[in-house]
């Protein structure tokens, strides 16, 4: 069919022409701004989940609803690249600019002008971040050098204004669990101020599994501050609604077998529900769409995941570190102990330990609980046994082997 009208979207963080299955994630933020506007206090929110489930997209969602609501939206992505108090000192100089222009300010938005202004004397000596701000730096505020308590007198400034202004400052953060410990113990610490001043100010983030567990290590009173919503796989009327829904927008239909294989074959997880949809929508001579086209369009499909979603994170593994995937791998997808892994390798789970670590590290695993490991990525057990069939019978120091490839089913 027409691949203009393709209606499927995998590209990263992309809209859909249906989001499904979020509901209680988009009220859950409604009721957020609604009650921080009222003066009250509500916790923030960090979604939880896999690769591939839809948290950007959220983000985005997020984002365009605080918008119409009059908010101020602030969106960052981490990473382990990015020095994180020059990045907020950039989104805060952003922050109050859009609260009011320059040319109107009063006496408690220049005051909060000169809370950052200290604050990037530290972060930016050379005054990048503070360019076009032209006020003098507030002595005794953010200005001792220690992330935590520096980064709380600017949030609580910009809260303070916003406040003012009657609006409201939202920070929507993609990846947080590449924040250090120390930044993520600075940016908690920063937002139970604003919690306990009932300031317009909150964050919404995203990031891996283990996020619940990082924000906790960073403080102890982090769940009281934050709800840590999961979201997964789409089930039911959801799925049907995700994979359906952008073909019938666009006038064609998918008869009900080929809906099932394809939801069976994605296990309804949203990134790939729209990769098969692109691939299948592209493969169909005409609407509807039947079983026999989405499997002529499958050996396409597993070899542009093979080659993108999923070799640029085996792409970032040792070759041990690749034997350690394997073994859990030959496992199914997990959880899996430690003790069983290592054991697939002739080892033991101290041993082990090390690797496992890098791995949850990198972002390749997390710990869903104590000595358990999983992926992150949907489907990757199937990817690894697929394209690493012979790695566990290698030596252990053997060069990275060659990727085979077996087409047809997963």
């Amino acid at each position: 069919m027409d691949p203009l009208r393709n209606p499927y979207t995998p590209n990263a963080g992309a809209m859909p022409a249906v989001l499904a299955g979020r509901a209680d994630e988009l009220l859950a933020f409604e009721v957020l701004l609604a009650r921080l506007r009222a003066g009250r206090t509500e916790q923030s929110l960090i979604v939880t989940g896999l690769r591939g489930v839809g948290k950007t997209v959220l983000l985005e969602e997020f984002r365009k609803r605080a918008v119409g609501e009059g908010w101020v939206a602030l969106e960052a992505e981490v990473s382990k690249s990015t020095d994180f108090g020059p990045r907020m000192a950039m989104l805060t100089r952003r922050g109050l600019l859009q609260i009011s222009p320059r040319a109107r300010w009063d006496d408690r938005m220049r005051k909060a002008a000169g809370v950052l202004r200290s604050f990037t004397v530290t972060m930016g000596p050379d005054g990048s971040l503070s360019a076009g701000l032209d006020v003098d730096a507030q002595p005794g505020l953010a200005d001792s050098g220690n992330l935590a308590e520096d980064l709380t007198d600017v949030l609580v400034a910009l809260g303070e204004v916003a406040k003012e202004k009657g609006t409201g400052v939202v920070f929507l953060f993609d990846e947080m669990q590449f924040l250090s410990r120390q930044e993520l113990e600075a940016l908690v610490a920063g937002l139970h101020k604003t919690v306990q001043r009932a300031l317009p100010i909150t964050l919404v983030g995203a990031g891996l599994p283990l996020i619940p567990e990082l924000t906790g290590e960073a403080k102890s009173y982090s769940e009281r501050l934050f709800k840590f919503p999961s979201i997964g796989h789409l089930v039911g009327v959801e799925a049907i609604a995700a994979l359906v829904g952008p073909a019938q927008e666009e006038g064609a239909d998918l008869d009900p077998e080929v809906v099932e294989h394809i939801l069976e074959y994605t296990d309804g997880y949203p990134y790939f529900i729209q990769e098969y949809g692109k691939f299948v929508w592209e493969a169909a001579p005409h609407s509807p769409i039947t079983l026999q086209d989405a499997l002529d369009a499958e050996p396409a499909i597993e070899d542009h995941l093979d080659a993108s979603f999923f070799r640029v994170r085996a792409d970032r593994s040792t070759d041990a570190e690749l034997r350690y995937l394997r073994a859990m791998a030959e496992m199914g997808a997990g959880p899996h102990k430690a003790h069983d892994v290592a054991g697939m390798l002739g080892s033991t789970s101290e041993q082990q330990g090390p690797m496992r670590a890098r791995l949850i590290s990198k972002g390749l695993l997390f710990s869903p609980g104590y000595g358990l490991a999983a992926f992150t990525v949907p489907q990757f057990d199937r990817f690894m046994r697929r394209c690493y069939p012979d790695l566990l019978s290698l030596p252990p120091n053997k060069a990275r082997p060659a990727q085979r490839r077996r087409r047809g089913g997963v």
